[in-house]
């Protein structure tokens, strides 16, 4: 599996994603992630590139999961290789949200976590 979400504190998930994500896999997230948002829980994600490879074409065909519960997520983080962050700030969908989204260069997750808990 290429992608694993953890709770790492109470409104804190870490996803961990490697190889190439598809889109079975994100459903998978988003729903593990939709049951804490749908007791009334607000969000902050980690999202950590490990090996990554990037995206399957099909993961990329859904906005549902942000329209249902953009206004949850309160900050994402996501801590990987330079040569995705255009990619990876896109599909956070980073234009769109209220909520921040800042990349951090691989290296970077004690410094990603610190912005997290601002």
């Amino acid at each position: 599996m290429s992608i694993q979400l953890l709770q790492e504190s109470p409104n804190v998930f870490r996803m961990d994603i490697s190889g190439t994500l598809n889109r079975s896999e994100v459903e998978q997230c988003e729903a593990q992630l939709s049951k804490e948002m749908e007791q009334g829980a607000t969000v902050r994600l980690l999202v950590v590139l490990e090996r990554f490879n990037g995206w399957s074409s099909d993961a990329w065909s859904d906005l549902g999961f942000y329209m249902k519960h953009g206004n949850a997520i309160e900050r994402i983080a996501i801590v990987g290789d330079e040569k995705w962050r255009s990619q990876a700030l896109m599909f956070a969908n980073a234009d769109l949200r209220t909520a921040p989204v800042e990349f951090f260069s691989r290296g970077g997750l004690g410094i990603a976590r610190a912005w997290l808990r601002e």
